[in-house]
């Protein structure tokens, strides 16, 4: 089971899983304060002085903090943006990949001769039909 274990581990695969979580973890936390510390305050200020993190609702003895709740969504929204365009940059990457060179025009000459080669199967059918 060990060697077994070792061998899975050792896969390409789950040491690129693993370095993408850890990635992902350290842009998180860029995201989440570029989000708090320069978004939500210039939106803030936008909109009138609002501190988005004061932003509360208190329902009996509860307080709902939806002013965080805010900063949360435009965090997410953030990095699913930065997701999609790597994902796309990526498609891209991988589209011209499996391009197919391009196709070269046909020479005159070539051109010529399959037009020559059609008319000739034209005409051999004309005569078998014919016999």
């Amino acid at each position: 089971m060990l060697k077994e274990f070792k061998k899975f581990i050792a896969k390409g695969n789950v040491i690129d899983l693993a370095v993408g979580v850890v990635i992902g973890g350290a842009f998180s936390k860029i995201v989440t304060s570029l989000v708090d510390d320069i978004i939500m305050p210039l939106v803030g200020i936008i909109i009138g002085g609002i501190d988005f993190t004061d932003l509360t609702l208190k329902i009996g003895s509860a307080k709902l903090e939806y002013g965080i709740f805010i900063q949360n969504v435009v965090d997410f929204l953030i990095v699913a943006f930065c997701i999609f365009m790597v994902i796309r940059i990526f498609n891209k990457i991988i589209h011209k990949r499996e391009e197919k060179p391009p196709v070269h025009p046909k020479s005159d000459e070539v051109v010529l001769l399959e037009e020559i080669r059609d008319l000739l199967k034209k005409e051999n059918k004309k005569t078998t039909k014919n016999k």
